[in-house]
């Protein structure tokens, strides 16, 4: 059975991504066991002169390389990703990488229609940076809008339609990470490249 770390996007104690990635740890239970993480904590990213990472965060790292697989539930806050998120993932690519060839898969949900499209496009940029050098799962995005209304009182959704894609897409999820498990001819070389990157210089 596969093992997923599951991102909570948001510092809200409310949040319906979290809500959303609670729903996924109990309706796939059988499929994979999904770890939910917080970020919310975190101190803000400061580019330290002495290269010293937060403990909070090379325990996530930590967590991260461990597991087969990431899926990050972004809410879109000006038509992008949150700041805790980005500050999150600025520490998650600082001396360390766990990120490095690590499939990813981006959901999101928001009270409104659009259900945070362009906060997981702008998550996509991010997850493929040089830093970082994820391996985001193509032509998969789950867009969660109006979100308060979503679920029911047991947490679980109340679209039939939505549940389906969603299960697809996880099925999809769970083939993309077998799949990824053999590319690796380059990940060596790929890994080497990240550490190299001088940080004093970006």
């Amino acid at each position: 059975m596969d093992k997923f770390i599951a991102i909570v996007g948001t510092n809200s104690d409310n949040s319906t991504n979290r809500k959303l990635l609670q729903y996924m740890q109990k309706h796939y239970a059988n499929q994979a066991e999904i770890e939910l993480m917080e970020i919310k904590g975190l101190p803000m990213f400061n580019k330290p002169a002495d290269k010293q990472v937060p403990a909070a965060v090379t325990d996530m790292a930590a967590k991260i390389e461990a597991a087969d697989g990431v899926i990050i539930s972004t809410p879109e806050y000006d038509h992008s990703a949150p700041a805790v998120l980005m500050n999150a993932l600025e520490w998650l690519s600082f001396h360390i990488h766990p990120f490095v060839d690590k499939p990813v898969m981006i959901i999101g949900a928001s009270y409104g229609s659009l259900g945070t499209s362009r906060a997981q496009a702008h998550l996509r940029q991010i997850l493929d940076s040089p830093e970082l050098r994820a391996r985001i799962m193509p032509s998969s995005e789950f867009l969660l809008g109006h979100s308060l209304q979503a679920f029911d009182e047991t947490g679980n959704l109340v679209d039939e339609q939505k549940t389906a894609k969603l299960d697809g897409l996880f099925a999809d999820f769970e083939t993309f990470v077998e799949i990824t498990k053999r590319l690796k001819n380059a990940h060596a070389a790929t890994a080497q490249e990240v550490r190299d990157l001088d940080w004093d210089n970006l």
